[in-house]
């Protein structure tokens, strides 16, 4: 009995066991698993931080923790999927904001103190919009020469790419980049974008006193004084070095001022070298920094802060002190901030460095993106530019050059939903609706430092244009000859460096001419014979500017020469538009005379110094003199060119030379009289005639070319019956001469051949200017119409 009750007893706590032993098991996953389940954490990270028991325990714990880690994957990624409609974002975008989430979990920081700090700066799963769809984002730049011109463009074409709210761009320049940048904005015309200047000049002598080794020289100290420069009622900006390249909406960016607390008025990356650790080399010895430092190549300012917290006393007081024992700053303003947070770290917001990817030789860069969505904006901070080191840098070089050659008629577009007036752009705020309407500014107009308060003017003006350009008749078979004048050309001017020093005596004459990619090959020579300033009007694609670019680069003829003004005209429509392209390099002529010539025409060796003569001996400055060049042409491509006129009679009577056309268009330059100049020891005057249309030398107010006039025919035709209204005399020079070298037939010249209503238009278009002379100059311009009815 006693042995039964016992083997009941053992029965009892058998099946109790079998009870209890799986409840507690799974009681104790479930705990487990409830510990990781909120924690974004890695797998390893969660083995770590929970007790396990046996090997068979800890394997079955960490399957569980993979498939819960999987699953709180699955949810982010469903929580941040946006609710469809009509304005969702792409998924590609959705992937990216995840992956932005993940990076700034991980951080680039080499303790969990860096990692916490980051994880604070994390987006959240569930997206929230922060930044209004029309609200204005404000961002400054400081630019100062030709080659910081050209690389801000590129910066500029990836912000417009990506951005989808206006743009409100403060450049901080210089004379030259002023210049250069007001012009491009100008004739870019980009809806909702607006544009201001600062003289960087005024602003020299608020950090001038600071010594600075690096290559920026005194501009790469101006950022610190933006409180001061940028208007008092702004209160955010983003700051961007010129080398930058963005490859998000710049948005998401500006929605981090969001995430600022407490007196945090400084959103920067940390640095990503080892520079401020002082280990570099022996005796290195940076400017002080907390931990690594920081990168001023991407800052979030906070100005209203800032100025509360009396910014400019702050960084004075920092930079004096240290100076005294650091004696000049290696990495200009980097170093003066990074010794300022020091001070008062509670100043700075850590940007996840995706914000920053600093592609300088030996950075940690390469732990900000583990794919290409990953990545935000690339800073290529080394002087060495695109030719750094890092293992990924190929992938980075083609995404800047993607940007580079990018087309940035493009970029044109605009933001539906935003009212109009968001745009203050030049003409811009008016015609945003027709980009083809061209205002020629007034002479100053390029030189204010802020467009908006000429708004009301160039309304009216574009109003004009407007009106005009609604009367065309689009069924008019001519109608694309007509709207060609009023289109809009993007226009880079000195697109590399210019050095002109102004000639003493007043005499200084320089050549223009115009060309596009088929006639590059003509520089080199043309600079060889003309040692004098030169303006030229290239019409290139964006890819092919870069081309030409690279093809200057590599000529040591060209680099030679500082006085070359390149300015590229951008392509747009389908005609050639020379005049225009003639204007433009007329506009840009910086001496008081201009020989106007073609791109196909070699001078005379001794050309620029003969002109400079004949300047003072007809007595240019005081009359209205065009002085006509002779020109010839060879068919020969290798040519002994002349080295003077006698030498040039000798190769004409042997057949080598002819004058120019004589055998296609005899007209264009027989009131030159040929047989005259062979003999002619002094200058004679010429009478003009119908389709008269020499080479010429003049003063550079003389008036500019008619637009109308596109593509092959007229255009020189129409500029010299301009100057003829307007009682120039016509002078030939008896021992000056260029030759014409031969090349293929234009595309212009071709169309002109074989399309007869482009020559039905390009007479329609004489007809009109005929009688706009008629209207403009009165009794005296009847003759034009009576010799083109007798020719």
């Amino acid at each position: 009995m006693l042995g039964m009750c016992r083997g009941r007893r053992k029965f009892l706590v058998a099946s109790l066991a079998l009870l209890f032993i799986p409840a507690l098991t799974w009681l104790y996953l479930s705990v487990g698993s409830f510990q990781v389940k909120p924690l974004p954490l890695s797998p390893l990270e969660a083995l770590s931080s929970t007790p396990v028991g046996g090997a068979g325990e800890r394997q079955a714990l960490e399957l569980r923790v993979r498939v819960v880690e999987e699953e709180n994957r699955a949810l982010r990624r469903e929580l941040s999927r946006p609710p469809r409609s009509p304005s969702a974002q792409l998924p590609s975008n959705n992937h990216r904001g995840n992956q932005s989430r993940t990076h700034s979990e991980e951080g680039t920081g080499d303790n969990e103190s860096q990692k916490a700090v980051t994880v604070g700066n994390s987006s959240d799963c569930v997206r929230h919009p922060v930044v209004d769809k029309c609200e204005t984002i404000h961002v400054a730049i400081v630019c100062a020469g030709y080659n910081a011109s050209r690389d801000v463009v590129t910066l500029v074409k990836s912000v417009l790419f990506h951005r989808r709210n206006p743009l409100h761009f403060h450049f901080i320049t210089d004379s030259i980049a002023q210049q250069i940048l007001s012009s491009l904005f100008h004739t870019w015309m980009v809806p909702a974008v607006r544009v201001d200047f600062y003289d960087a000049d005024e602003l020299k002598s608020e950090v001038s006193w600071i010594p600075n080794k690096h290559y920026s020289g005194i501009y790469g100290l101006m950022k610190l004084v933006l409180t001061k420069t940028l208007p008092s009622d702004l209160q955010r900006v983003i700051v961007l070095d010129t080398d930058i390249t963005f490859a998000t909406d710049i948005a998401e960016l500006w929605a981090v001022f969001h995430k600022f607390k407490g007196q945090q008025v400084l959103g920067l990356v940390e640095n990503q070298s080892d520079w401020y650790l002082g280990n570099l080399w022996k005796n290195h010895r940076p400017w002080p920094a907390l931990g690594r430092g920081f990168n001023t190549g991407v800052i979030l300012l906070l100005l209203d802060r800032l100025r509360k917290l009396r910014w400019e006393q702050m960084w004075r007081l920092t930079a004096e002190r240290e100076l005294m024992s650091m004696l000049s700053t290696s990495l200009a303003d980097q170093d003066i901030f990074n010794a300022v947070i020091k001070q008062n770290p509670f100043l700075v917001h850590q940007l996840p460095c995706f914000w920053n990817v600093q592609l300088s030789d030996h950075t940690r860069s390469e732990k900000c993106y583990k794919d290409v969505s990953d990545l935000k904006v690339i800073h290529w901070n080394s002087p060495k530019k695109l030719r750094v080191k890092n293992k990924h840098v190929e992938f980075f070089r083609n995404l800047y050059l993607t940007f580079l050659e990018y087309d940035g008629n493009l970029l044109r577009r605009e933001l539906f939903g935003c009212p109009s007036e968001a745009d203050h752009n030049s003409e811009n705020n008016a015609v945003q609706h027709d980009r083809h309407l061209f205002l020629r500014p007034h002479p100053g107009f390029l030189q204010n430092i802020q467009w908006s308060s000429h708004l009301p003017a160039i309304k009216e003006q574009v109003k004009k244009l407007q009106k005009t350009l609604s009367e065309l008749d689009e069924d008019d078979p001519c109608y694309e000859f007509r709207r060609e004048r009023f289109t809009v050309h993007r226009t880079h001017l000195y697109f590399l460096h210019y050095e002109y020093k102004p000639s003493s005596d007043n005499t200084d004459v320089t050549l223009v001419a115009q060309l596009s990619m088929d006639r590059l090959q003509m520089l080199e020579a043309i600079c060889k014979h003309w040692e004098g300033p030169i303006s030229l009007a290239l019409y290139l694609s964006d890819a092919e500017a870069q081309q030409f670019l690279r093809y200057a680069q590599g000529s040591e003829v060209l680099m030679s020469r500082g006085n070359v003004g390149y300015h590229i005209v951008y392509k747009e429509g389908q005609f050639y538009p020379v005049n225009l392209l003639r204007n433009v390099a007329m506009r840009h002529v910086n001496t008081p005379y201009m020989f106007l010539s073609d791109i196909d025409f070699l001078p005379m060796y001794s050309l620029y110094e003969y002109l400079r003569k004949s300047v003072v001996q007809l007595d240019m400055a005081n009359t209205k003199k065009a002085l006509v060049v002779p020109a010839f042409e060879t068919l020969r491509y290798r040519l002994s060119y002349p080295k003077s006129k006698a030498e040039l009679l000798s190769q004409l009577d042997m057949g080598t030379l002819f004058t120019f056309r004589y055998h296609v268009w005899t007209k264009g330059h027989a009131p030159t009289n040929f047989a005259k100049w062979r003999t002619a020891t002094t200058p004679y005057r010429v009478q003009w005639e119908a389709d008269f249309e020499p080479y010429v030398m003049v003063r550079r107010d003389s008036p500019e070319y008619d637009r109308r006039f596109v593509g092959f025919g007229w255009n020189k035709v129409a500029h010299i019956m301009e100057l003829d209204a307007q009682e120039y005399e016509f002078v030939v020079l008896p021992n000056a001469f260029m030759i014409h070298m031969p090349h293929a037939p234009s595309f212009d010249i071709t169309k002109f051949r074989s399309n007869k209503q482009y020559r039905v238009c390009l007479k329609t278009l004489k007809e009109e200017f005929q009688q706009n002379m008629s209207r403009r100059y009165g009794f005296a311009a009847l003759k034009y119409m009576t010799a083109e009815n007798n020719s």
